[in-house]
């Protein structure tokens, strides 16, 4: 995972251009660092008075909680699809994706199981069964 620069190389950039007068182009030369990302520190220094970075990554909260969760569960008695949970959820004003209500439902140990033999190949509706090939 990429980590953010330095402090100690967002100051000495931060100083070079406000106390020595440089551009950000030449402060970026001079530090071997993007100008884009030059001009951000600046831009940040300008506006926060300091340099460091802002946050990466962390925690979302889940979006179905409350009501909408005791909803789901209730909900998840009767036969559904992942899909349909999602659009029914939008009609009640949460969205949320596919992934979302998948992963509820995983936690909740609800999930389509295959029967045995439900799932093969089956002769004709009313025909008889096929015989061993020759």
């Amino acid at each position: 995972m990429a980590r953010p620069y330095s402090m100690d190389l967002r100051e000495k950039l931060v100083g070079a251009v406000e106390e020595e007068g440089l551009s950000r182009r030449q402060a970026a030369a001079r530090f071997g660092i993007g100008i884009k990302t030059a001009i951000d520190w600046i831009r940040r220094y300008r506006e926060t008075g300091s340099a460091a970075p802002g946050q990466m990554g962390g925690h979302k909260p889940r979006a179905l909680q409350g009501e909408h969760e005791a909803w789901l569960v209730e909900r998840l008695k009767e036969p559904f699809t992942l899909r349909g949970l999602v659009g029914e959820l939008a009609e009640r004003g949460l969205k949320v994706d596919y992934r979302s209500v998948w992963n509820f439902v995983h936690e909740q140990k609800l999930s389509f199981k295959k029967n045995r033999g439900g799932w093969r190949a089956r002769p004709a509706r009313r025909g008889a069964a096929t015989g061993a090939v020759a």
